[in-house]
């Protein structure tokens, strides 16, 4: 079974442990039998369960209240520990509603909150753009003011949700400036005339993807979130809080690999032995176990950090998200081998953990721009900026 021990570390309190207990009890059930052959459809049901449920209400803050990030963590941990997809489901629900918790009038919350709270509207985040991928600055979807309304045009890509989602967070360039200061976010109901999923797009690891095209599009003013030319902060703003969540998806991927490899190199015997009683195993198990609770401290630190009042936990996060998905990657390679050709077999619990883990790696930045944030947040404190 799962190592549970980390819930005793102090970045917790009472109320998470209790939180991790009951999701974890509820997933071991209610995922049991989800069917990933149709994405779109599994997804669709997933949230409308999560909804049901109640997990989803810690997604989006009522008035008053704050996004709780280790919750986040913890609930992103134990969803992906059972279902990546489940996790997928969860996780997107966040992201995109995110900017609406943060910086959405009253009206505007009250619009989409509740409805996403309760997993009755499927919910995105469209800012990646084909030309400028993580260089969020230099997008080009333009939203040209006309009258009481914005018309957008231009193209977003990889967004997740894409053709299923009610509702997008949408940035688009309002042209107050040059670069991050000229973009603004909106709110975007799906179906709106001139909106278009251009393509659906196909990944190792299925989840609903897509290209979503704007011709001459038409929102009325009233869907800017926030003030003109805040788009860049705000998406930096949601980025710092889930950025963290990203990394604890990863976590939650590893322990699974981690349990998955402990019964294989348990019960599997070589030459009359379990296969555990070889050295070079169990080098690789204490490996895995290292970098899961390395993986763990990092994850729970920039979460505790960000619930502590921290205006902003770029660097902790940047170092959570780098170290976890990295780390992922090799105790589910480690597990994949430890399982021989069963690993690699289709349908097997650590092959599905292998097609899930790599694109950790790239969205929500990818490895080597959380090196860079590192690197530039390192010197800035050394500067004393």
């Amino acid at each position: 079974m799962a190592d549970r021990s980390f819930l005793d570390w102090p970045f917790f309190d009472d109320s998470h442990r209790g939180f991790a207990g009951e999701l974890d009890a509820w997933a071991a059930g209610a995922l049991a039998g989800i069917d990933h052959h149709d994405t779109d459809n599994a997804c669709r049901k997933l949230v409308a369960d999560l909804g049901a449920a109640g997990w989803l209400k810690t997604t989006a803050a009522e008035d008053g209240e704050t996004l709780d990030v280790r919750t986040l963590c913890l609930a992103r941990e134990t969803l992906a520990r059972n279902d990546g997809l489940a996790d997928f489901a969860f996780a997107m629900q966040g992201l995109g509603t995110g900017a609406i918790s943060l910086f959405g009038t009253p009206e505007q919350k009250a619009d989409w909150l509740p409805l996403t709270r309760n997993g009755q509207a499927i919910s995105a985040f469209a800012l990646t753009e084909p030309q400028s991928g993580s260089d969020v600055a230099n997008s080009t979807m333009t939203a040209v003011r006309d009258g009481d309304d914005f018309v957008l045009n231009g193209e977003k890509t990889w967004i997740s949700n894409g053709g299923i989602a009610d509702v997008y967070t949408l940035f688009a360039r309002t042209g107050e400036a040059p670069g991050a200061k000229g973009l603004s976010a909106f709110i975007l109901p799906a179906g709106l005339p001139g909106f278009e999923v251009a393509e659906r797009l196909e990944t190792i690891a299925p989840h609903p993807l897509a290209t979503l095209r704007f011709t001459d599009c038409r929102i009325p003013a009233s869907a800017m979130l926030g003030e003109p030319g805040q788009g860049f902060r705000i998406a930096m703003s949601v980025l710092d809080v889930f950025r963290s969540t990203v990394a604890a998806a990863a976590l939650g991927f590893a322990r699974r690999a981690l349990d998955e490899a402990l019964e294989r190199t348990r019960t599997r015997e070589v030459q009359g032995a379990p296969l555990f009683d070889l050295q070079m195993v169990q080098g690789q198990v204490a490996d895995s176990a290292l970098d899961v609770d390395a993986s763990a401290l990092l994850v729970y630190r920039a979460a505790w950090a960000k619930d502590m009042g921290a205006p902003r936990v770029t660097r902790e996060a940047a170092m959570a998200k780098l170290f976890s998905t990295e780390q992922a990657q090799k105790v589910i390679d480690r597990a994949v081998q430890l399982h021989g050709g069963d690993g690699v077999k289709s349908g097997e619990t650590v092959e599905k953990l292998y097609r899930e883990i790599r694109a950790l790696r790239i969205y929500e930045g990818a490895s080597d721009v959380q090196r860079v944030v590192i690197a530039r947040t390192t010197m800035a404190e050394h500067m004393g900026g």
